[in-house]
């Protein structure tokens, strides 16, 4: 269930990363400000929800509150407003909304993205941001100039409704990997904008010895963080591998969150389900059980 700390956690994350926590921390009266919170607020994406019993948004975000979820995340803007009203009847959170736009000259945005920015007006939702292009290979500079031409068309509708926005990295896309997506941040010139680690996408293109420097060099801007079940040793690999339910695969996901404990991530954290399939109640299940355990396990080797 969703706490009222919980989601004060995620909008002052939200707001500034460790300061604003410390800040949270102090009007709380907490003794220590810096300290990571006993409880991440954990949430799901929407497609991870998704299945033949619950095919929309309103059972979805019905499944994640009996299930003990925070909330969801990845909802696509089109779906904003059913997602409103079931959050607002459930009581949980809606973390952000996930659109992926191009940024090759001539390519548009599409207008239910600027629909969904002015319906989050002051809700402290977040906008996950993919970035894609035909013309431009992932990570090429040459792509900067239409990409923040891009950027700032839809970040000034994104300001105006006070919509912050996270850089999603992801396999494949022109922003591809967590250092892409810094370097994009510090190329919009604002302090303010976030990004993203998505697990899969990190497992699927870079060495695994490479975590913690990875979240190291993220933690100014770092802001949320998705994870999954996944095989070890899986570079390159197939998504079945590197996306399954919490409880499955090699991969040891405690040592994310150690890493992010390392670097005082006290953010949400949320559960990949893209391509998994089956039964979603059961997937939710087993993978919210293996979140309490892995924090447990982690917890203990501090």
């Amino acid at each position: 269930m969703r706490s009222d700390h919980a989601q004060l956690t995620h909008h002052a994350w939200l707001r500034g990363g460790v300061a604003a926590i410390a800040a949270v921390a102090l009007s709380l009266g907490a003794s220590d400000a810096t300290a990571v919170p006993a409880r991440r607020p954990f949430f799901a994406f929407d497609n991870a929800a998704k299945d033949t019993a619950h095919p929309d948004t309103t059972s979805q975000i019905a499944l994640l509150k009996e299930l003990g979820y925070d909330g969801i995340g990845s909802v696509r803007p089109a779906h904003v407003p059913e997602a409103l009203v079931a959050a607002e009847k459930q009581g949980i959170t809606i973390f952000s909304i996930y659109a992926v736009v191009p940024i090759d000259e001539g390519t548009t945005v599409d207008p239910v993205l600027f629909e969904a920015l002015g319906q989050l007006k002051g809700r402290g939702v977040a906008l996950w941001l993919g970035l894609t292009s035909k013309k431009f290979k992932p990570a090429d500079l040459a792509g900067d100039e239409f990409a923040l031409r891009r950027f700032k068309e839809i970040a000034a509708p994104a300001d105006d409704n006070g919509v912050p926005i996270i850089l999603y990295p992801h396999a494949g896309f022109w922003l591809e990997r967590m250092d892409d997506a810094l370097r994009f941040a510090d190329k919009t010139g604002r302090a303010d904008i976030g990004v993203m680690f998505n697990l899969c996408h990190f497992l699927r293109l870079q060495d695994e010895a490479d975590l913690s420097d990875v979240l190291r060099r993220a933690k100014s801007r770092l802001r949320c963080v998705s994870i999954n079940g996944a095989d070890s040793g899986c570079r390159g690999a197939e998504w079945k591998r590197i996306i399954q339910t919490l409880d499955r695969g090699t991969f040891d996901v405690a040592n994310v969150i150690r890493a992010l404990d390392a670097i005082g991530y006290a953010g949400p954290v949320g559960f990949q389900g893209y391509g998994i399939g089956g039964d979603a109640r059961d997937n939710l299940e087993r993978t919210i059980g293996a979140w309490r355990a892995i924090n447990a396990r982690a917890e203990r080797a501090r």
